[in-house]
C-alpha cells in the first residue's frame, strides 16, 4: 500500500490589497452591449431567429443570382463560325441587385473587421448614411428619368431623357444632392472622412444606376431554343433557372419535384440537360415557378420590414426626444398628435391607399412609416423624461452646448435601448402587413410576394394546392416568429428588472 495521498486542489495564490489596488487578477468588466448580446445568443429561440433572418437577407440579397431565367455566361456562334462568350445575367442586373451585394460582400466585412480608427458604432453610421445614399440617387434617379420619358413631356426632354448622356446628368444631378446630404450627417467627426467616403459612394452609386442592364426577362425560350439549333453553346443557368415573372399556360399548379420536361410543350427539351431539371417547389395558379418567387420575395419581405419601421423610428425618436427634453405645453401638444396617429388604422389606410395611389414598394414603406411610428416616440419620451435631469444632461446645458447635440449626442445613446427592441417587434407587423395586403391582390404590382402565392392556393384552380399554402405560409410564420422571438431576448437582455427576477 503506497504511502502517498492524493494531492489536494491547488489554492488559489494570495495577493496582497496593493495588487488589489494595482488590478492584478481582475477580469475586464464587458460593455453594455456586448453583455446584451451575449445574453441575446445564450437564447435558443433568439439564435434560431437570427439564423432564419440571415436565410432571408442572403435570397434576399443573391436572389438574382441563385434564381434567374438569364445564363450566367453562354458562347453564341456566328454564321461564319465565330464564337464570342456572352454574360447576360450580368449584363441584366438591376442597380439595385449590384449595390446590395456591394453592400454585401464590401460594406458588413468592413463593419465588423474593419479598421481599429474608427469603432464598430462609427463604421455602422456610414455604411447606413452610405445606403441610404445609394438608395436615394436609385430612387430619385430612375424616378426622373421615367417622369422625363412621359408622353405629354417636352420633346426635348425626352430626347435628352432617351439620350446616350440624358441618363448621367440626370443621376448626376441626383448623385451630387444625394452626396451632399450624406457629408452633412454627423456620421463621424471627421469631415474630411464623411466628403470622401460620400464622393466615392455617390459615384459608385451614379456608375451603377446610370449604366447598369437591369431588362426583366419574362420568356426565356429563346436561350433553349438557340441552344437546340446550335446557336449557342456551353449555356451556365443558375441553379435555379427561372425569373419569378416567367409563367406558362401549360404549367399550371405543377407538383413539386416535377421534371421540365414532363411540361406541355417543354416535353421537346426530354433527353436535354435542361430537360432534367425539376421544378422543386411546384408552380403556382399561373404557371410561374415557386421556387424563385419565394427567393425573390425574400427582397420585398425584409425591404418592407426595414425600411418602414427605419422610418417610423427616426420619426417617432425625434418626436419623442422633443417631448420628453421640453415638457410641458410642447409635449402636451405633441402628445396629442401621438394620440392622432393612434388612431389611425393603417392596414385600412393602406387599403384606400392601394385604390388610389400607384402600388408601388415605396408608397407602402412611406405609409406604414409615417404612421406607425407612435410607439418609438411614447418609449423615447419616457426614457428622456428620466435622463433630463441627470447631472450629465444638466452639464451639457451648462456649457452651452446646442439642443440638437444634447438629445441626440449625448441623451439618445442613453435611452434607445426601449426603442431598439420596439423596433424588432415593428418589422415583424410590417411584413405581417404587406403580407395580408398582398394576399388581398393589393401588394405592389410586379413583384413576388410570399402573400401573393398564399392567395393563390385556390384563388384560380378552384382547388385546394397544398404547396401554395405551406411553403408561403411557412416563410410568413418563420419570419414573424423569428423577429419576435429576437425583440423578447433582446427585451429580456437589456431589461435589469426581468435579468435580476430570471434569477
Amino acid at each position: 500500500m503506497s504511502d502517498r495521498t492524493p494531492a489536494s486542489p491547488a489554492a488559489p495564490a494570495a495577493i496582497s490589497g496593493i495588487d488589489v489596488m494595482r488590478g492584478v487578477g481582475a477580469v475586464r468588466a464587458k460593455g453594455f452591449w456586448a453583455d446584451a448580446w451575449g445574453r441575446v445568443l445564450s437564447r435558443r429561440g433568439a439564435v434560431f431567429g437570427i439564423a432564419w433572418i440571415s436565410v432571408v437577407a442572403f435570397f434576399a440579397v443573391f436572389a438574382p443570382f441563385v434564381a434567374n431565367a438569364h445564363p450566367y455566361t453562354l458562347v453564341r456562334v456566328a454564321a461564319d463560325g465565330a464564337a464570342v462568350r456572352e454574360w447576360p445575367l450580368f449584363a441584366n442586373l438591376t442597380p439595385t441587385d449590384i449595390l446590395l451585394v456591394a453592400g454585401a460582400l464590401v460594406g458588413l466585412p468592413w463593419v465588423f473587421l474593419g479598421t481599429r480608427k474608427l469603432t464598430r458604432a462609427q463604421r455602422l453610421g456610414m455604411l447606413v448614411v452610405a445606403a441610404l445614399q445609394c438608395g436615394a440617387v436609385v430612387v430619385l434617379g430612375g424616378a426622373l428619368l421615367a417622369w422625363a420619358q412621359g408622353a405629354d413631356r417636352a420633346e426635348w426632354l425626352k430626347d435628352l431623357a432617351r439620350g446616350a448622356a440624358g441618363p448621367w446628368l440626370v443621376v448626376g444631378g441626383v448623385s451630387a444632392f444625394a452626396t451632399a446630404l450624406a457629408v452633412a450627417v454627423p456620421s463621424v467627426d471627421s469631415r474630411a472622412r464623411r466628403l470622401a467616403t460620400g464622393v466615392a459612394v455617390g459615384l459608385l452609386a451614379l456608375v451603377v444606376t446610370a449604366g447598369a442592364g437591369g431588362s426583366s426577362l419574362v420568356n426565356f425560350e429563346r436561350y433553349l431554343d438557340d441552344e437546340r439549333s446550335g446557336a449557342v453553346r456551353d449555356v451556365a443557368w443558375a441553379p435555379v433557372p427561372w425569373s419569378p415573372q416567367y409563367t406558362r399556360s401549360d404549367m399550371v399548379a405543377v407538383p413539386p419535384g416535377t421534371k421540365v420536361a414532363d411540361w406541355g410543350r417543354m416535353g421537346e427539351f426530354k433527353g436535354t440537360a435542361f430537360g432534367g431539371r425539376r421544378v422543386l417547389l411546384g408552380t403556382d395558379a399561373l404557371g410561374g415557378d415557386v421556387l424563385s418567387q419565394m427567393m425573390w420575395a425574400c427582397r420585398l419581405s425584409i425591404s418592407i420590414g426595414i425600411v418602414s419601421t427605419g422610418l417610423s423610428v427616426a420619426i417617432g425618436v425625434t418626436i419623442g426626444a422633443v417631448m420628453g427634453y421640453f415638457g410641458g405645453k410642447v409635449d402636451l401638444f405633441l402628445f396629442r398628435v401621438v394620440e392622432i396617429f393612434m388612431a389611425v388604422p393603417v392596414l385600412f389606410l393602406l387599403i384606400v391607399a392601394a385604390g388610389v395611389l400607384p402600388r408601388d414598394t415605396y408608397v407602402m414603406m412611406a405609409i406604414i412609416g409615417c404612421f406607425s411610428w407612435t410607439g418609438a416616440a411614447r418609449f423615447t419620451r419616457a426614457e428622456f423624461l428620466k435622463l433630463r435631469n441627470q447631472d450629465f444632461v444638466q452639464a451639457a446645458r451648462a456649457n452651452g452646448l446646442p439642443v440638437s447635440k444634447i438629445l441626440f449626442r449625448h441623451m439618445l445613446p442613453n435611452g434607445v435601448t426601449p426603442v431598439l427592441v420596439d423596433a424588432s417587434f415593428a418589422i415583424a407587423a410590417a411584413i405581417t402587413v404587406e403580407a395580408t395586403l398582398s394576399y388581398l391582390g393589393l401588394g405592389p404590382d410586379g413583384q413576388a410576394s410570399w402573400g401573393k402565392l398564399l392567395s393563390s392556393a385556390t384563388a384560380a384552380t378552384g382547388t385546394f394546392v397544398w404547396w401554395l399554402a405551406v411553403f408561403p405560409g411557412a416563410a410568413i410564420f418563420l419570419s414573424v416568429l423569428s423577429y419576435n422571438l429576437l425583440g423578447e431576448a433582446m427585451r429580456d437582455a437589456i431589461d435589469p428588472k426581468l435579468r435580476k427576477a430570471a434569477h
